[in-house]
């Protein structure tokens, strides 16, 4: 009679991680954690010391990590990086999935889409969408877009990593979404050390600004859902509906922050560019409009 397996045993398939970041090193200890075989390469070949101490095996050449499983990750800079790599190595390809979990532009995703079918090599773009400490944890989460069957078909591996949610078969798709989610973090970023400096020059230090400051970035979500259940889907319709927060109110505020930092002599480069969009709602005409109506002018002529 068989002895029934483990939760490890039924998991320990094994896989490549390329790229040995804080990312990569993350991803490797998580696959390591959820009993799979990885191998590991890295063009620094130092960096991959202590992932192999946990366990992962090092590959002397990209061939030989490619060739070590099915199924390769890569954690690199961006897509010219993948090529750079595996140049060498493109024989090794065939019948193997590429993972791409890189960041760069849309167009790229699929051109490397294309690129890995002319070597008979499935792809899959993916964006993990949590910071290297957090991947494996119940709050990560990573995007993919691809062929829906290659996903599934490697879902032992790339489960542990963060929850899997699929956006559909355009290779630039999570690519697109992951850049999207950086738009939103970056700007959030620098609005917070713009309100960080601008406090500062009140006497405020960045320890009892920014709890303040985060708690109302913190609120926004709140805030944007209290006004609309689904917040999104008046904008779906065409409609802005001015009876709450208007363009004209907002860039009145927008206008009021382009003063203060002027006058504190920061960096402007931030609030011009806010202002900006309502500037140009309100001269399109749509002053009386909800400040969703800067959209128009941020997606540009249609």
């Amino acid at each position: 009679m068989n002895e029934p397996q483990n939760h490890t045993t039924r998991q320990n398939s094994a896989v490549t991680v390329i790229g040995l970041g804080p990312m990569g090193q993350a991803m490797t200890r998580t696959l390591l954690t959820a009993g799979h075989q990885v191998t590991v390469w890295n063009r620094t070949a130092g960096r991959a010391e202590g992932v192999v101490t946990d366990g992962a095996t090092l590959a002397t050449t990209p061939g030989e990590a490619v060739e070590a499983s099915d199924l390769v990750i890569l954690s690199l800079t961006d897509y010219q990086a993948m090529y750079d790599i595996l140049d060498s190595a493109t024989a090794s390809l065939a019948g193997r999935t590429l993972v791409n979990l890189s960041s760069d532009t849309p167009d790229r995703s699929r051109e490397a889409a294309s690129w890995a079918a002319g070597h008979d090599a499935a792809f899959l773009t993916g964006g993990v969408m949590v910071p290297a400490p957090m991947v494996g944890t119940e709050a990560a989460y990573v995007y993919y877009s691809g062929r829906e069957q290659v996903m599934e078909s490697h879902l032992s591996a790339l489960t542990p990593l963060g929850t899997p949610k699929y956006l559909g078969e355009d290779p630039g798709l999570a690519q697109m979404m992951y850049q999207a989610q950086l738009a939103v973090f970056l700007t959030t970023l620098s609005g917070l050390m713009h309100a960080t400096a601008m406090l500062g020059t009140a006497g405020m230090k960045a320890g009892e600004a920014l709890p303040e400051l985060l708690s109302a970035a913190d609120s926004t979500g709140d805030i944007l859902r209290a006004v609309e259940e689904n917040p999104g889907t008046a904008l779906d319709a065409g409609e802005h509906p001015g009876h709450l927060s208007t363009v004209t109110m907002m860039g009145a505020t927008s206008d009021h922050i382009v003063e203060t930092s002027t006058s504190l002599g920061l960096d402007l480069a931030l609030p011009l560019a806010v202002q900006a969009h309502y500037r140009r709602a309100i001269e399109n005409g749509h002053g009386t409009d909800n400040w969703t109506r800067i959209i128009d002018s941020i997606r540009g002529p249609r």
